[in-house]
């Protein structure tokens, strides 16, 4: 596979290489640039983004306790694939994390937290709107960093963070599904509605309805791979 040379060069001038070569290697994870199961080779990953092998190993070794990246025997590291019941895992985690949360959003949120969640609503449609899907990861992610501390729920955030990345994986998929802009959007404004209403029950449904939702996407799309022969990983020259 030929790649752009220079595509994944780093731009030095902000925060330090090891934060820019994480950002820049965890985009390319969710983006696809490296797909599930392929081999990521230190020399290669050296050429391609311009840094040292130390910066590269710290990276991976980083990218591998965020669940994106798996060390395999005799093959070194991998983009880690995706498989059903670790989504199905991490989807319940989300259910009665998220839920918990905005249950006591409803329950604790003023004028000021609504009207900011419903900007932050906004800008979410506005960049399904222009198929802008990192703005789309960014602003969902935002939401819900509010969302979790107007609920004065930051433990819980804590641990939701501790998954972010392989739950924004996860949302990458679906936020590229069609027709997926206008349902999501439609979740978070009945989401929001129950926290303006301050109704917890309510609210606490549809955070979880919300994450019911898109859970049977992604394993839907996932069953046909699972059932599929295995693959072995693409080897990239080293």
């Amino acid at each position: 596979m030929t790649r752009a040379v220079g595509s994944l060069k780093i731009d030095r001038s902000k925060k330090t290489l090891r934060e820019l070569t994480l950002e820049k290697m965890r985009a390319a994870i969710l983006d696809e640039y490296f797909k599930a199961g392929e081999r990521l080779v230190e020399r290669t990953l050296c050429d391609e983004l311009g840094v040292s092998r130390t910066i590269v190993r710290e990276v991976l070794r980083h990218l591998e306790t965020e669940g994106l990246v798996e060390s395999l025997p005799n093959h070194g590291p991998v983009v880690a694939t995706i498989d059903t019941d670790t989504t199905r895992q991490i989807y319940e985690i989300r259910a009665l994390l998220e839920g918990h949360a905005a249950a006591a959003c409803a329950r604790r949120a003023d004028a000021q937290v609504v009207a900011r969640l419903g900007a932050t609503i906004m800008l979410i449609e506005a960049a399904f709107a222009t198929g802008d899907h990192a703005a789309v990861l960014a602003e969902t992610g935002r939401f819900y960093e509010l969302m979790f501390a107007a609920g004065g729920e930051t433990v819980a955030w804590g641990i939701a963070q501790s998954l972010n990345a392989r739950i924004n994986r996860l949302r990458a998929i679906t936020i590229a599904t069609p027709g997926r802009g206008v349902t999501a959007v439609a979740e978070m404004h009945k989401l929001l509605a129950a926290i303006r209403a301050g109704d917890a029950p309510a609210a606490q449904e549809a955070a979880e309805a919300h994450v019911r939702s898109v859970a049977e996407i992604v394993m839907r799309l996932l069953q046909p791979a699972d059932e599929a022969p295995a693959a072995s990983p693409r080897v990239r020259a080293a």
